[in-house]
């Protein structure tokens, strides 16, 4: 890799909303930032452009074009993602910028070690910035400070753990735990007290007891939008507790109530408050016996 790194190339795969404004601070850090834009929707396309990033069409371009590649994606698919650029044979510096647990970083890790890649653990804390000091991404392994160079401007605050692969991730699952985990244990508890009759005077008791409770509940429609993100992400949090010892069935039961929200994937009206908790019921099973003959068949 060359020392100027004014002159080496970033890859991102595969810029959503984070990815993209991922971008843009490298961009303005005075790199060439690619990606790969092959099946990958308009929105994609359109923010792609508007962050200043390159397409180079397919990901083996960018596998073949990058110096360091960042991954941001939906937690079940960073393991393939990582699978595939070994197959190509990357050899550059691979940021796993996912929210994962440490263990899945450090078998992300072990598959590139076999084709001679370095990894890097990475978490982002906080939502793709709009403005300075809100989003942090914490990098730990060998080559996270040489990393960090590559974000010296924009608008992420990058963060350097001195600590091995696994430490940036098990941040991030730790500080997510909460926030996502206690989203997810409230819109359950609107349903549950809605189910019981008592949701009104749960209500007038934590205006006068929990005083901010109400305005998180009524958040809770910006959940309900990437709920469908947030489903493996609960599930790798669950198991970050378990290798530890601990007991993960909590987030497992978030991760449920998350995967009962999907339908409002990306959705910009998704509701909020007990509208939204109403949606965490399953529907109610049939008293009917079950026909034994299939409904596609003549009778």
């Amino acid at each position: 890799m060359p020392d100027d790194f004014g002159q080496i190339s970033i890859g991102i795969v595969h810029p959503g909303s984070m990815g993209a404004a991922l971008g843009a601070s490298i961009v303005a850090s005075g790199r060439r930032v690619v990606w790969s834009g092959e099946d990958r929707s308009e929105a994609s396309h359109r923010r792609a452009e508007e962050c200043g990033l390159e397409d180079v069409f397919w990901l083996n371009g960018v596998v073949n074009q990058a110096d360091i590649i960042f991954s941001v994606c939906p937690p079940h698919a960073a393991l393939d993602v990582v699978r595939e650029v070994r197959n190509m044979g990357f050899q550059g510096i691979f940021v796993d910028a996912n929210a994962v647990s440490p263990d899945t970083a450090r078998e992300g890790q072990r598959i590139l070690d076999t084709v001679g890649a370095e990894f890097v653990d990475g978490g982002i804390v906080g939502l793709p910035p709009t403005r300075e000091g809100t989003t942090r991404l914490y990098l730990s392994g060998d080559e996270a400070r040489r990393v960090a160079r590559v974000l010296d401007k924009g608008l992420f605050e990058v963060i350097v753990l001195d600590a091995p692969v696994g430490a940036a991730s098990a941040l991030k699952m730790s500080y997510a735990a909460w926030t996502k985990g206690t989203s997810a244990l409230l819109a359950d508890i609107l349903a549950l007290a809605q189910h019981e009759h008592v949701l009104e005077a749960l209500q007038q008791e934590w205006a006068g007891s929990q005083p901010g409770l109400d305005r998180r509940a009524a958040g809770l429609s910006s959940a309900a939008a990437k709920a469908w993100r947030w489903v493996g992400e609960m599930e790798e949090i669950a198991a970050t507790f378990e290798a530890a010892g601990l007991p993960g069935d909590f987030h497992r039961g978030a991760a449920e109530v998350y995967r009962r929200l999907e339908q409002f994937k990306d959705d910009p009206d998704a509701p909020g408050g007990a509208e939204l908790a109403r949606h965490l019921f399953k529907p109610a099973a049939t008293d009917a016996a079950p026909s034994s003959v299939p409904s596609s068949m003549p009778e």
